[in-house]
């Protein structure tokens, strides 16, 4: 049964790793504006526009002088959330 545990709690840490990485390269991205067409573009903007959207309807605050907060947020959110995780059930 720790086996099962801690493969699944090592798979939800790579898996919000690839997701922190993912709107780290959204951010970036956002910089230099693309074209929306492209299709890495739009993939970036599936996966992380929900959260972000989210994240600015519960804390308006989060945009000052025009520089959106909402990614450092959610990577602060899902930071704790992952060693949390990973303390509870694993240390």
């Amino acid at each position: 049964m720790n086996a099962l545990i801690y493969a699944i709690v090592q798979t939800l840490h790579s898996v919000i790793n690839l997701y922190i990485w993912i709107i780290i390269a959204a951010a970036l991205i956002s910089f230099v504006r693309p074209d929306p067409h492209n299709p890495i573009v739009q993939i970036l903007h599936r996966l992380t526009d929900p959260v972000f959207s989210f994240v600015r309807q519960k804390m308006p605050f989060l945009t000052f002088s025009g520089i959106d907060f909402s990614p450092v947020v959610v990577i602060l959110a899902l930071q704790l959330i992952d060693n949390f995780m990973m303390q509870s059930l694993l240390g």
